[in-house]
């Protein structure tokens, strides 16, 4: 397979379609940039020695120009001299020069446009590895969520955890009890206070009417005691 046909398999490739029916993701996308990047330097590697071709080319094709130029001048340099046997055999050499000329300059314009196209699909690709490194990025991301979704459940579901609660409901219970207490306090407290003013008040009831029968005696006594005999 030439480099051009794994670089466009590469490229065609839908990341998001093949994510969706793998069964682990990540390690396909792990595979899928490391493909990408063998075959990214692949590319580089056509790409470079596309280039080197085409200078060592182009030098050919600047040495051919001199030799047409040096062939013209030694055939005109055969005319000025009366050979014209020579004259044709110069101009013949100069006739294969120029058709290696052109099949060079053929040879350098199909150059190019594999470099053109070697150097579009490298962009291309860079960019599909830019694509692909984002999903993975954002897969990392997931992943990192999920594990730290895992440790929060599994602290919950701890022993320790477990145990801090029933701790914490003990406590709980035994602040609740006394609250309890003290309201119960609070309102025994109050009826007890109640209770007590209500025979305080009773109590009063009874010397205050007692002193009144004290006072009626006394006074009665006094009256009994100025009234003279007759």
């Amino acid at each position: 397979m030439s480099v051009f046909n794994r670089v466009n398999d590469v490229i065609k490739s839908n990341i998001a379609a093949m994510l969706d029916k793998a069964e682990d993701p990540e390690k396909l996308l792990n595979l899928m940039l490391s493909e990408m990047q063998e075959a990214l330097n692949e590319c580089r590697s056509t790409a470079a020695a596309l280039l080197c071709e085409e200078k060592t080319l182009k030098r050919q094709i600047a040495q051919k120009q001199k030799d047409l130029t040096s062939w013209q001048t030694k055939a005109e340099l055969a005319i000025a001299k009366n050979r014209d046997d020579l004259a044709k055999s110069a101009l013949l050499e100069k006739q294969q020069v120029h058709d290696k000329i052109a099949e060079k300059n053929t040879q350098l314009d199909e150059l190019k446009e594999s470099i053109k196209k070697i150097t579009a699909d490298c962009e291309r690709l860079q960019q599909k590895m830019a694509h692909a490194k984002t999903k993975q990025a954002q897969l990392i991301k997931r992943h990192d969520i999920v594990v730290a979704r895992e440790k929060v459940n599994m602290q919950l579901h701890s022993d320790n955890v477990a145990n801090a609660l029933s701790r914490f409901e003990m406590i709980e219970q035994k602040v609740e009890g006394i609250e309890a207490q003290v309201d119960a306090y609070e309102l025994t407290h109050t009826a007890r206070s109640t209770a007590e003013q209500i025979a305080s008040l009773e109590k009063n009831e009874k010397i205050d009417a007692e002193l009144a029968r004290l006072k009626a005696s006394v006074k009665h006594n006094n009256i009994n005691t100025t009234v003279p005999n007759a």
